[in-house]
């Protein structure tokens, strides 16, 4: 019986890290998608930036070039906008510690990892229309 119990013990343990893991997994996990589509059009991507974020050619390509990868200056520039920096102040954080992680990029400029703007970012991206996990627009809310 002891031995049933600790089997069922280590089991669930078990079970609960690797969901853990999942889920840790699961942020940001729409950036290899959203590369590949910025990179199969870059005009269109550009234009979609240029748009998203009122910006114009040239601060797109000054911010694509401080990045290795699309995904990496939307996430950029989406945390100047979610703080209120400027992107170039976002970048030079993001060099002095880009081993860290966006979570500590976010919390060196005021975001709370766990606000549900940071939360929203880590589950998708609102340039390519993905949605991650979490209620869509509308879902849960009365129409008007």
């Amino acid at each position: 019986m002891k031995l049933r119990k600790m089997l069922l013990t280590v089991s669930v343990v078990f079970l609960l890290a690797s969901s853990a893991s999942v889920a840790a997994a699961s942020d940001f996990d729409w950036m290899p998608n959203f590369n590949i589509q910025a990179q199969a059009d870059p005009s269109g991507f550009r234009a979609k930036i240029a748009t998203r974020f009122n910006i114009g050619d040239a601060q797109i390509t000054t911010v694509l070039s401080n990045f290795p990868k699309p995904a990496d200056a939307y996430v950029a520039l989406r945390l100047g906008e979610m703080s209120g920096k400027p992107i170039d102040y976002v970048t030079e954080q993001y060099k002095e510690g880009k081993d860290r992680g966006w979570g500590a990029l976010a919390k060196s400029l005021g975001i709370k990892p766990g606000s549900p703007e940071f939360h929203a970012l880590k589950r998708g991206d609102d340039l390519y229309g993905q949605k991650g996990k979490g209620k869509g627009k509308g879902k849960g809310k009365k129409n008007k």
